[in-house]
């Protein structure tokens, strides 16, 4: 799907196109809508880019104890292959 967004719209927020998709992309992620990897896809950035984008704004990763032992299984078995 693809969205487009009128270019008075855009004119409105005083953001280039660029721009207001990182703002969108922001917004998605700090509300949990979006994952980390998917807000970079939106944003047009490489995944440490918008983290630097997040850090820089405050914004903090979403990354809990559970995430953390998920990511401890996939290189368990990332290893062993």
């Amino acid at each position: 799907m693809s969205l487009v967004i009128p270019d008075d719209i855009v004119q409105a927020t005083h953001l280039s196109a660029d721009e207001l998709r990182v703002e969108i992309a922001d917004s998605l992620f700090e509300k949990k809508t979006l994952t980390l990897g998917q807000a970079a896809h939106l944003a047009g950035m490489a995944q440490p880019d918008f983290q630097h984008v997040l850090g820089r704004r405050q914004i903090p990763l979403h990354y809990d104890v559970d995430d953390f032992r998920k990511d401890l299984q996939t290189l368990r078995e990332d290893g062993t292959s």
